[in-house]
């Protein structure tokens, strides 16, 4: 499944930036919809994530982020607003979809969008 990224770039500390990512609207099972990250030299990580209505529709954050970040869905695209940026912040931010087939759920990536928070 296609995952369209949107909103990266070069963004100064203390500053907010939004990303948006949409898969097409034919897919109609997707249960979970999120953004992880990873900065050179360090793993991917989960920043947040967001189950579909059906699923109460929960986010979560990653603590380093909790209080900056707030992820939104609309059907399938989903919108995280980065606030107070810091440097750390600095990453490749991909977008995630898990789509359930039966009791099994199938891991699609977007190609990422680089976002650096610089001085």
């Amino acid at each position: 499944v296609p995952l369209v990224e949107a909103g990266g770039g070069l963004v100064q500390i203390g500053g907010t930036r939004k990303l948006s990512c949409v898969a097409p609207s034919s897919v109609n099972n997707i249960v979970t919809m999120g953004w992880y990250r990873q900065a050179p030299g360090k793993q991917r990580e989960l920043v947040a994530s967001i189950t579909n209505r059906g699923n109460g529709g929960e986010a979560k954050y990653a603590d380093s982020v909790n209080g900056r970040f707030t992820i939104t869905r609309e059907l399938n695209r989903i919108y995280m607003e980065m606030n107070r940026l810091k440097s750390e912040d600095t990453a490749v931010y991909y977008c995630y979809a898990g789509l359930k087939y039966g009791t099994s759920v199938s891991d699609n990536w977007g190609q990422g969008t680089q976002v650096t928070v610089s001085s």
